[in-house]
């Protein structure tokens, strides 16, 4: 009888310690499977402690759900400190000692030998590559490739929000990914808030010029439907033309639709200064310029979308347009508390960077 109770007892220690073994190895060898945004199922073991990210904005938005902490390499395009695209300019002392997993670019392609050289857990790429793009670079690194995507309007396209939701349930930042997609919709509707039920005629009619479109760009050039106003519910004049994107208008165009207020790429505003000097007449015509209501943003695009800036324009360009509405609105407070929310304490640097680059958000003059 002693002999039985033994041998149960021994035989349920053996399946005890079978359970554990098996339980420590299955979290040892734990993975998470996501949808990336190329509609591939990519499977990821945990925890992932060595991250690269490739192609336009993709550094970016895993820089705004971890920093930097796990970043083992980059593009060689993130080597010159470039005032404008923000996470550069917080996590430059960091970028300039790591080593370069390709060319980088829109147009460039990923750079296998490169990547597979710091050893990465995962590949988050933006751009660069469709699905069969990733299917293939797996293939030849035999490391887990994501594709993310900021989608067509940059700031608060849903495709955004997913990708941020992958990179935060990949990088086991979940609570972060969640806090900042609900800032961006947290402004987005206080944004819709305060504007969205002001009728035509009550609002000023808007165009903005100098936007960069693959190079510095003059006045001429603009966007229908353009991100920082359509949040807004700003009247663009140039959505009169029924068409999204960058257009090139004819100059004599912004004449006849003489909006009420012009705005300024602070990045091109010197083409903008120097065809003054050429036309001062054509500008002296514009009901804009006699009426000091020409004003300056800041440039947003950089490698894809600074979210953060673009955020910081719609806050300057709802202060303008709408100035009963945001008239205890402090643009300096708000950079701040924007800079500082996605970039932490390396945050504070980067609105100073811009007023000693661009200068103040404030009206322009043509005539320096």
């Amino acid at each position: 009888m002693k002999r039985n109770v033994f041998v149960l007892r021994f035989i349920l220690l053996l399946l005890f310690l079978i359970l554990v073994s098996s339980f420590s190895f299955s979290q040892s060898k734990k993975s998470v499977t996501i949808v990336d945004l190329a509609g591939r199922k990519v499977e990821i073991n945990l925890p992932v402690k060595r991250v690269v990210a490739i192609g336009p904005g993709a550094l970016r938005i895993v820089s705004y759900i971890d920093q930097f902490n796990k970043i083992v390499g980059v593009e060689n395009i993130e080597k010159r400190y470039t005032v404008g695209r923000t996470y550069n300019m917080a996590f430059f002392d960091i970028i300039e000692k790591l080593p370069i997993i390709g060319q980088g670019g829109p147009d460039t392609l990923p750079d296998p030998e490169k990547l597979i050289s710091v050893n990465p857990d995962v590949i988050f790429v933006i751009q660069l590559l469709d699905k069969s793009g990733a299917d293939k670079l797996y293939e030849r690194t035999k490391v887990p490739v994501v594709v993310l995507n900021y989608g067509t309007l940059g700031t608060f396209d849903e495709d955004l929000f997913k990708s941020l939701e992958i990179i935060g349930k990949v990088l086991n930042k979940e609570a972060r990914a969640s806090a900042i997609i609900t800032y961006i919709k947290n402004v987005r509707n206080s944004f819709a808030l305060k504007t969205r039920y002001i009728q035509d005629k009550n609002k000023p009619s808007v165009y903005v010029g100098a936007l960069g479109f693959k190079g510095a760009r003059g006045i001429e050039s603009t966007q229908g439907y353009f991100p920082i106003f359509t949040p807004l519910y700003i009247k663009n004049v140039a959505d009169s033309l029924g068409k999204k994107g960058s257009i090139f208008i004819e100059k004599e165009m912004l004449l006849v639709w003489d909006p009420d207020i012009i705005f300024v790429d602070l990045g091109n505003l010197n083409l903008v200064r120097d065809d003054f000097k050429k036309n001062p007449n054509f500008y002296k015509a514009l009901k804009a310029y006699r009426n000091r209501s020409i004003y300056g943003i800041y440039p947003y695009n950089n490698y894809n979308t600074n979210v953060d800036t673009a955020i910081l324009d719609m806050f300057w360009v709802a202060k303008v347009v709408y100035p009963d509405k945001f008239k205890d609105l402090d643009i300096e407070n708000k950079a701040q508390e924007i800079y500082t929310f996605f970039f932490g304490e390396r945050g504070k640097k980067i609105y100073p960077e811009f007023v000693k680059t661009y200068g103040n958000l404030k009206e322009v003059n043509l005539e320096e």
